[in-house]
């Protein structure tokens, strides 16, 4: 039951974030409305996804090597920089198109190296093509990008700052949980 809920909360978050692009008519009709109700199906999915992935059962599928929770954790670094550069004030905004979707590849890509069972794959599997779905679906739709003006070095700067911080953070977090360092 804890992998169809899991599955389930995965398919609510491919839906909901494509529900514009499969029924532009449908979404627009919805109005404001249709915002709320999207951050509602995304916030049930992401329930579903937690509940779902910590209530399966553990399924071996490959075992990771010690060595790939040191990748993880650059990576990890990686993907939190990626996800703020979007917003930042410096030269990162610059760099990429979809800097926070690259970002949750990342994160996807890193969750799936240090974990090898079934659960694993389908949600971070899940959402790492949802994510290189959703570059490619916004690539055809708008295939003319404008790169933003480049900041000054010091909202870079700012950027690695937040980014340490929040990897703290998170990781701290996460270790309440699991302890995302090896040992």
């Amino acid at each position: 039951m804890s992998f169809l809920i899991l599955t389930l909360g995965v398919a609510l978050w491919w839906g909901g974030h494509f529900f514009k692009r499969i029924a532009p008519e449908a979404r627009a009709n919805l109005g404001d409305r249709g915002r709320k109700i999207i951050a509602a199906t995304l916030g049930v999915s992401i329930l579903l996804m937690i509940v779902g992935y910590r209530g399966t059962d553990f399924i071996a599928v490959w075992t990771p090597p010690i060595w790939t929770v040191h990748l993880n954790n650059l990576m990890m670094l990686a993907a939190i920089f990626l996800l703020g550069a979007g917003k930042s004030k410096g030269s990162a905004r610059s760099w990429f198109r979809h800097p926070m979707l690259i970002g949750f590849t990342v994160w996807t890509v890193a969750h799936l190296l240090v974990n090898g069972d079934l659960a694993a794959i389908v949600l971070f599997g899940g959402l790492g093509i949802w994510a290189v779905t959703s570059m490619i679906v916004i690539n055809r739709a708008t295939p003319d990008w404008h790169r933003p003006p480049a900041g000054p070095v010091k909202g870079d700067v700012r950027l690695v700052v937040i980014t340490l911080i929040l990897f703290a953070v998170l990781t701290g977090i996460h270790s309440l949980f699991v302890s995302p360092f090896p040992g």
